[in-house]
């Protein structure tokens, strides 16, 4: 007997019309130098219920001794039972112009081998960037999004337990200030790097009050933009919030992304199809075996022999062609063709990887 799996999937048709709609510079950009900083940390959960680390994690038993020392408590030498500790990774991005005394949610992690963080505190942790400058302390409880259970060998769970997030953990020492202006200039960068979208955002921003023939595209993904002379603070804020507040109409790949693990097929409002027919149908083949052991006559001393006897079926869906799209189809085109076919996920995967193949695709494809 065949067993068939349902996969949930999603198939998303982002349906917009490019030359009506615009995005501002902010939401498809940002300026050099303020897009944050990105900090790390190690430290330890405590108050779990046995659901800590084991003693076979050396490090999680040596941190707790280090901390206890510096309360002047020595703990003797040995594996200690601790399953209420589980050492965790700290880890944020820091908002650009932050300032001493500014609180930060910080996402906890572990390392180890506990099975659940929940209803864990962190202790006191240090946080440092990249260069390892400590710039605050994090430290709080932790809220989980999920749950692990086990109990005589039944378990239930849900979602990730082994990660937790503290709002608000992390109170910065010291302020998180950023250079954006040099030499009177300043850097507009793309998200997603195009050469068209780069040149519209230089038109854009050319077409400002008091920025004409001020911004340059160095490559698909900088502007560079040359400020007024002799410009105050004040000034140079109001440019930049003028800057980003232009809309632009940003010009997207258009792209077919496919997730063959789960099944998610989201394809772009602006990927477009060549006149295109698909016949698709399933075949399906089914071999059973079976085996019969004749019963032996009386009185006889010859060993039973087994036969075996196999019966193969075959069953093909047949289905009618069906015109795909036509010429200048939209994705509203597309999603009521293949609705008309009646496909399962993995079968539309195979289907675009098909129109991709026969050259019917306009956009790109991506496998992930």
């Amino acid at each position: 007997m065949m067993k068939q799996i349902y996969i949930l999937y999603l198939l998303l048709f982002l349906l917009f019309v490019f030359d009506s709609q615009a995005a501002r510079i902010k939401d498809i950009a940002y300026i050099e130098g303020v897009s944050g900083v990105q900090v790390i940390g190690y430290g330890l959960v405590t108050g779990l219920n046995q659901t800590g680390d084991n003693q076979q994690t050396t490090y999680t038993v040596q941190s707790v001794s280090n901390m206890l020392k510096r309360f002047g408590l020595t703990i003797p030498q040995g594996n200690p039972r601790i399953r209420n500790v589980a050492a965790v990774m700290v880890t944020a991005t820091i908002p650009t112009f932050l300032k001493k005394g500014s609180k930060v949610d910080v996402t906890v992690s572990s390392i180890g081998d506990a099975n659940s963080l929940q209803g864990g505190v962190l202790l006191m942790t240090p946080i440092s960037t990249a260069d390892g400058n400590i710039i605050g302390l994090a430290q709080g409880p932790l809220s989980v999004g999920g749950y692990d259970f086990n109990s005589l060998g039944t378990s239930i769970s849900k979602n990730v337990s082994t990660t937790g997030r503290i709002p608000n953990g992390l109170i910065l020492d010291s302020p998180m200030n950023a250079e954006y202006v040099q030499n009177n200039q300043l850097r507009i960068t793309l998200r997603e790097p195009d050469f068209t979208t780069a040149a519209r955002v230089t038109d854009a921003v050319n077409a400002l009050s008091g920025l004409s023939n001020s911004a340059t595209p160095l490559d698909a993904a900088t502007i560079e933009v040359k400020l007024p002379q002799n410009q105050t603070q004040q000034q140079i804020m109001q440019i930049i919030s003028q800057i980003e507040l232009a809309n632009v109409i940003a010009d997207p790949i258009a792209r077919v992304v496919i997730n063959e693990r789960t099944g998610t097929v989201v394809v772009g409002g602006n990927v477009q199809l060549l006149p295109t027919v698909v016949a698709h149908g399933g075949l399906e083949i089914s071999v059973q075996q079976d085996v019969l052991i004749p019963q032996q006559a009386p009185f006889t001393l010859n060993p039973q022999q087994s036969e075996r006897f196999s019966r193969i079926n075959s069953k093909e869906e047949l289905k009618e062609s069906v015109p795909l799209v036509v010429q200048g189809a939209t994705v509203q085109d597309l999603a009521n063709a293949l609705n008309l076919l009646k496909v399962s996920p993995r079968d539309l995967i195979s289907i675009f990887q098909a129109l991709k193949e026969s050259g019917a695709l306009q956009g790109e494809l991506v496998l992930q």
